[in-house]
């Protein structure tokens, strides 16, 4: 097969949905104009992906059926603890990532109608979540791993305040409160379980509750040790190459450090204005080798554990893009049509949800060999986290620019690209 032949047959191949993601040139296609996905086309994709995670889990949350409704598939290598963390994994790890979406303002619109019903449910769902004797109240006094996923849950409540946590009722909120705070039983490993304790310390002082600054300085102090350059932390004193920068570790210290400035919480020597600067800069630099290591046809390196988490991998640019902090290195048309087809590319297979709807473990379908000793059904809603940047509304230009090719396509399509050097902040 000719080379141009081989590049067309990969364009085909590559496309998900009827839209073509061309992999060279217009030179290299016999003079067809390679175009990329519009901003409506991939806002619709990424929509179909956040209904279809949310609608089965809050559907049956809300009615306090989830349990009742749900068997969640687990891995072979299982380690046999209860599985009533995994309702806990799912609620929390799915709310976390659709939240910025719940709170944009509706205007009357098909999304807005499904938006409308989402955010009645989720609302309802923390209720059930921590309700006494309800079906649904979540695993708050079992498991250690509950500490993993309340870090999650109230992660959603900080992001969207006016949104999930101020319409709740006071008995709720004085619950949720309590269950958090009862999760201080739960001692983290030295890794980024450090980071969840924070995070929940932080949702605490963001609330007016009684929080504990020195679980928050730990995880500060100890990710500010285990830096290892260039953007990257190690997870603990070794360094892993796997993608828990991004599942927790720069989305979380980003997050906590903002509330601290938020609230202008100094305490010890800790300079959280300074930290944070410094932190969204690595962010940032970290963003940059994710770009990267996106194929010309949106498949991405599968590395290290956890990697049944899918698009989860992404966070970190799908949040600067919503916070609207993206590097100049990285334009906004770029990483969408980058990210989105990432999403297409993971997301063709309709196996990778079952019968009822719910996720399954794997990586691009159902592949539940790929699951680790802690996979289970409801640990795969950690990839709604690569659907923040539903939160800005369609008419953001994020949406409306048109897409630009990303660094490996540029690359392997024999196009002039951006030379990439380390950073040392």
């Amino acid at each position: 097969m000719e080379r141009r032949d081989f590049l067309a047959a990969m364009t085909v191949g590559a496309a998900a949905g009827g839209v073509p993601l061309a992999g060279a040139t217009p030179q290299r296609q016999g003079g067809a104009a390679a175009r990329l996905p519009s901003g409506a086309a991939d806002r619709a994709f990424m929509l179909d992906i956040l209904e279809r995670m949310a609608t089965p889990v809050l559907g049956r949350m809300a009615r306090g059926r989830l349990r009742a409704e749900w068997k969640p598939e687990v891995s072979a290598t299982w380690d046999k603890r209860g599985i009533e963390v995994a309702y806990l994994e799912g609620f929390g790890r799915l709310i976390d990532g659709i939240t910025p979406w719940l709170a944009l303002a509706d205007s009357g619109d098909a999304e807005s109608r499904l938006r409308a019903r989402l955010r009645d449910q989720a609302l309802e769902s923390y209720a059930q979540s921590v309700m006494p004797g309800g079906a649904d109240r979540l695993a708050w006094d079992g498991h250690g791993q509950a500490l993993v996923d309340s870090a999650y849950f109230t992660s959603a409540l900080l992001r969207a305040p006016k949104t999930l946590w101020e319409p709740l009722d006071a008995p709720t909120k004085q619950r949720i409160i309590a269950v958090i705070q009862g999760l201080r039983r739960v001692s983290p490993p030295y890794s980024n379980w450090l980071l969840f304790a924070a995070m929940n310390e932080a949702f605490l002082l963001a609330v007016g509750a009684q929080w504990d600054p020195v679980r928050i300085d730990l995880a500060l102090r100890k990710f500010g040790e285990w830096y290892v350059g260039d953007g990257w932390y190690a997870d603990g004193v070794d360094f892993h190459y796997d993608y828990y920068n991004s599942y927790v570790i720069h989305p979380m210290l980003t997050q906590i450090l903002g509330v601290l400035v938020d609230r202008k919480a100094g305490f010890n020597s800790l300079k959280p204005e300074e930290r944070l600067a410094v932190q969204l800069k690595r962010m940032q630099r970290y963003a940059e080798h994710l770009e990267r290591m996106i194929g010309p046809d949106g498949a991405f390196a599968a590395i290290g554990r956890s990697l049944t988490y899918r698009t989860a991998a992404h966070q970190p640019l799908a949040m600067l893009a919503w916070r609207k902090q993206l590097p100049a290195t990285l334009p906004e048309g770029q990483v969408r049509a980058a990210t989105v087809a990432a999403q297409r590319r993971i997301f063709a297979d309709p196996s990778n949800f079952d019968a009822d709807g719910f996720l399954t473990i794997g990586f691009t379908r159902h592949q539940p060999s790929l699951g680790d000793w802690y996979s289970n059904a409801g640990s795969m809603y950690i990839a709604s986290e690569s659907l923040l940047a539903l939160g800005l509304p369609a008419s953001d230009p994020f949406w409306t620019v048109t897409g630009q090719e990303w660094t490996m396509r540029r690359a392997y399509s024999g196009q002039d690209f951006r030379k990439d050097y380390y950073v040392d902040y």
